[in-house]
């Protein structure tokens, strides 16, 4: 049985099976003839709230022929202590797969463990194998494959949108630059885990070679990161759950604000991608985030078409 439950985890032959197909999925959106998730009941569980996570995920389960219960945590017994595997033995005897929404990524793949159906990770703080997926198919869609380009990302480093382009990065072969402060780059058991091996340091980059080959840059220099970068990318830099360390973290990265200086460092027709939500102002400022909404708009709806398919991956 399959999950998608990290990039970490997921070799890269199924990345690539994934965004192959996803255009696929988006290019015959309305006249889907094999509707292969017919008389299936899937289950949302989200302890996150969301947008367009729930949205894209809703939406791309009922166009392939499923019913779709959505269970915030709080409606359900897992908000009164009820433990995840108690749940997941219970629902994975009722519906057919679920999509989980939460902090803790031991939650998701404790509820894969127990639950015998498929089970997708929609976001924990560990990870966002979904958007990931995404946002490498919207840049192959809108400029060219990714293989031996170099992405950029500002602002907290060791959040799962990072921890997830880091994984992709060991896989298939880009180059990833993260600009952040120190203590909000990548943590040792990320590198780790990634396989990366650090090649030469000074007092403000690192250099590691991943197991594809590619490179990862660490650096509190932000024109380090953004030197010829091929995408530009940044997030918001207060996730859920962490709004007590507000001011600290708009004090440190305030820095890692992407605007029109980084923009002129990279590639001539680097993208800006942004996953949403958007605090203009902050993470980005609203000139550069208007100049580049047709991308990041592109990226938002490309939720549905890429998660169509990693429905059909884990279903296969």
């Amino acid at each position: 049985m399959k999950h998608l439950l990290s990039l970490e985890k997921l070799n890269r032959s199924d990345m690539e099976y994934i965004l192959n197909n996803t255009m696929l999925f988006k290019k015959n959106r309305g006249k889907e003839t094999d509707l292969f998730l017919k008389n299936q009941v899937w289950a949302l569980l989200f302890s996150k709230s969301s947008t367009r996570t729930r949205v894209s995920f809703e939406v791309g389960l009922r166009e392939l022929g499923a019913d779709v219960i959505f269970l915030n945590a709080k409606d359900i017994q897992l908000g009164r202590g009820e433990p995840i595997k108690d749940t997941a033995r219970v629902l994975g005897r009722m519906v057919h797969g679920a999509i989980i929404r939460t902090y803790a990524q031991q939650e998701v793949e404790e509820f894969a463990a127990y639950s015998n159906i498929p089970t997708i990770n929609a976001l924990t703080d560990d990870e966002h194998p979904c958007q990931i997926l995404t946002d490498i198919f919207t840049f192959q869609e809108i400029r060219e494959p990714i293989y031996a380009k170099t992405v950029a990302f500002f602002g907290d480093g060791s959040s799962n949108v990072a921890n997830s382009w880091l994984f992709a990065s060991s896989k298939l072969g880009f180059n990833l630059a993260i600009a952040s402060p120190a203590n909000f780059q990548p943590k040792k058991n990320t590198l780790i885990r990634s396989g990366a091996v650090e090649e030469k340091s000074d007092n403000h980059t690192k250099v590691f070679k991943l197991p594809s080959g590619s490179r990862l840059i660490l650096t509190d220099l932000i024109d380090v990161a953004a030197k010829d970068a091929d995408l530009l990318y940044t997030d918001v830099w207060v996730s859920m759950g962490k709004e007590a360390e507000l001011e600290t973290r708009i004090n440190q990265l305030s820095p890692y604000q992407v605007n029109k200086s980084v923009v002129a460092l990279a590639k001539k027709g680097a993208p800006v991608m942004h996953c949403l939500p958007a605090y203009r102002g902050k993470e980005i400022d609203e000139e550069t985030f208007e100049a580049n909404a047709d991308a990041i708009f592109t990226q938002a709806e490309n939720r549905l078409h890429t998660q169509k398919s990693i429905l059909r991956w884990i279903t296969l």
